[in-house]
């Protein structure tokens, strides 16, 4: 398994490309790919034709997987991008930690 620094669910910030310094949640991590789809973000126009998924058809816009050294994990105590790092706790287990302000991400 490829590692990520990012994962579903984490708020990131896109820091290069066309959606520089845009805010949004990872709805889907691709490790094997590196990429990641960032809501509201790399938003393409798909041209579908109608199912019975989509009955209307036309033109649907969605989000596209963009490269994982593209975005950084958003920290909400600094209210930045920070980098990330790991932190053992007593019992052994892992936690994320905010490499700036050493706050649990």
């Amino acid at each position: 398994m490829h590692k990520m620094h990012v994962r579903k669910g984490d708020i990131v910030v896109v820091i290069t490309g066309k959606d520089a310094g845009k805010k949004g949640k990872i709805l889907e991590a691709q490790p094997k790919k590196n990429r990641v789809v960032v809501e509201g973000v790399n938003i393409v126009k798909r041209h579908m034709k109608p199912t019975r998924a989509v009955p209307q058809g036309g033109i649907i816009e969605k989000p596209a997987p963009i490269h994982v050294s593209n975005v950084m994990l958003f920290c909400s105590k600094c209210n930045r991008p920070v980098r990330v790092g790991k932190k053992i706790l007593p019992d052994g287990k892992k936690e994320r930690v905010c490499k700036k302000c050493g706050a649990v991400i």
